[in-house]
């Protein structure tokens, strides 16, 4: 079997290569992750005068960016909101595309690295394997994989949301005769589909966009289905030139301000009241509105959509009406545009789509229906289903997810206060526990981006870690003005910080879905509100006045 499920060459480097021998390093802070979050991280604590590097497991900056080369990888936050507002950087760049696909992101990162330099303080192709508190120095003690050594009195997990890969468990994969790839180690001088039959599996965003890319190029196309997506249309287009320089004078109140008014981070505009206090055909128009110019905007039209099930499922016979009319198959229609909802619309994380459902009518696409129909095993030459039926394959994009929020975190070896184990921490029946969605007890010194309880999966990535490392920063600047070497969440805070994301997720039509909002798509992983679904504004208020009541909620000495 030819693979790329952990070795593939990706952006032209290995996967675990090296710099150079073991570095030690001691440091005020460490970053590890050079996403956004880590990237923004490692410049905001450099301008504040903290001795700090950044430890990253690819050659190249960019995080989930860096490993996404796979057929149509684009992001669907539309311009110009995906992006940092660092002013000698958006000064200076010129997005092309409404939806910047991977392509142009990795472009992005690397002007970043042009004006900022990030890359002098990074340290590449190294992971983390293991991080010891020690409690007698009030630092952390970092081992890598490759040696290095890192002394640090502050730590900062930027992992990413993404950052460890999920697998179908299927017997015989490993004995598949044809190539097999992982979405995020798709090689990034693509796989030849030309002539080919494929196989899809996984039907989230990464699914989506794959699956709309390969049908236009492979020779056959399969697409496993268990629950279909409520892809929503995207509407790709250009970033007109002209208007760019108009929108350049207000980017600094859009990514500063603007952007941090919405619940998601974005920029769009709703109604500010309940679907019902429209007449009829208001509320259609702003829905139809709201599709016909594309990305998440029908999300946020009305207040009570992810509250309402009434309202949500008059949006959802809407979304229905006009996406069934797009396809000709009955079959394909009823599987992937059921008229009966399978859960509440956008319970499950919708993907956008530029014209998906065209291209899975078409006639050398085959839909396959494994949620009545389960896949039992695979063999040499393709997948075979409960039925019997052997599908036929050369080529099998696996794109099933990741162990989101909390899965990078068990990649590492953690030991806080008294020896305590993040991992063991987390994985018991109360699941995941911080305070704040950023700091953990008996984790001093710690803090992470972009993960648990915060409104992380909720949101625009951007929107989210940036004013969380502005939080980061200056609670390590206030300590070293009060000379203090240790902050630790307390326990009662970690307890109440728990009861407020379950009470404000249990409000909406998402808490009782099975999705990886709530970590069901990993066996074994506990249920639970794995994101804050206050919103943005709420969010950020509330940090703040942590922040600003003298480290509410927290022991500092």
């Amino acid at each position: 079997m030819q693979r790329a499920l952990r070795t593939e060459q990706v952006n032209g480097a290995t996967e675990g290569q090296t710099d150079g021998g073991p570095q030690e390093f001691e440091l005020d802070a460490v970053v590890i992750g050079a996403g956004f979050a880590g990237v923004y991280l490692l410049h905001r604590l450099r301008q504040e005068g903290f001795n700090v590097k950044l430890v990253e497991a690819g050659s190249g900056l960019g995080g989930i960016w860096y490993w996404n080369n796979y057929p149509g990888a684009r992001v669907d936050s539309q311009y110009p909101i995906y992006a940092l507002a660092i002013p000698e950087v958006y000064n200076t760049w010129n997005w092309t595309e409404q939806y910047p696909g991977s392509a142009e992101l990795q472009r992005y990162f690397q002007h970043i690295d042009n004006v900022l330099d990030i890359s002098k303080d990074t340290i590449f192709n190294t992971r983390v394997s293991t991080a010891t508190w020690d409690d007698s120095t009030h630092k952390w003690h970092l081992q890598c994989d490759n040696g290095t050594r890192i002394t640090t009195r502050f730590m900062n997990a930027c992992l990413g949301f993404a950052a460890k890969r999920h697998f179908p468990d299927w017997p015989g994969l490993q004995d598949f005769g044809g190539y097999v790839c992982h979405s995020s180690f798709w090689p990034v001088d693509g796989v030849d589909m030309k002539d080919k039959k494929m196989a899809v599996i996984g039907n989230g965003a990464t699914g989506i966009q794959i699956a709309q890319t390969a049908a236009r190029e492979a020779k056959e196309l399969s697409v496993f289905v268990r629950t279909p997506n409520t892809c929503i249309p995207m509407k790709q287009g250009v970033v007109d030139p002209e208007q760019a320089k108009k929108d350049l004078e207000l980017m600094g109140d859009k990514l500063g301000r603007e952007r941090y008014l919405n619940h998601g981070g974005f920029l769009y505009t709703g109604q500010n009241k309940k679907l019902f206090d429209d007449p009829k055909e208001k509320r259609d128009r702003v829905l139809e509105d709201a599709l016909n110019e594309g990305g998440f905007r029908i999300l946020f039209q009305y207040d009570d959509f992810l509250t309402d099930e009434k309202v949500n499922r008059y949006v959802y016979d809407m979304w229905v009406e006009r996406t069934r009319a797009r396809m000709t198959d009955p079959v394909k229609k009823d599987i992937l545009v059921p008229v009966e909802p399978l859960h509440p619309f956008a319970a499950k994380r919708p993907s956008l789509e530029q014209d998906y459902y065209e291209q899975m009518d078409r006639e050398h696409v085959n839909i396959i229906d494994i949620k009545n129909n389960p896949v039992t095993h695979v063999e040499p030459k393709g997948i075979v289903t409960k039925d019997g039926t052997l599908h036929e394959v050369d080529i099998i994009a696996i794109a099933t997810g990741f162990d989101s929020l909390t899965g990078g975190f068990m990649e590492i070896d953690w030991k806080g206060m008294n020896g305590e184990d993040l991992p063991k921490k987390w994985t018991t029946d109360r699941g995941a526990l911080s305070y704040l969605g950023m700091t953990v007890h008996d984790f001093p010194n710690m803090f992470y981006t972009y993960g648990p309880h915060a409104p992380t999966a909720y949101a625009n990535g951007p929107s989210i870690v940036q004013p969380q490392a502005d939080w980061i920063t200056d609670v390590c600047v206030k300590m070293r003005e009060q000379g203090k070497t240790k902050i630790d969440a307390t326990k009662d805070a970690e307890d109440q910080w728990k009861e407020t994301v379950n009470t404000m997720h249990a409000m909406t039509l998402r808490h009782n879905v099975d999705s990886w909002y709530m970590g069901t798509n990993i066996p074994g992983k506990p249920k639970q509100a794995l994101n804050y679904a206050g919103g943005i504004p709420l969010y950020l208020k509330t940090i703040r006045e942590a922040f600003e009541n003298d480290f509410e909620g927290f022991e500092v000495s």
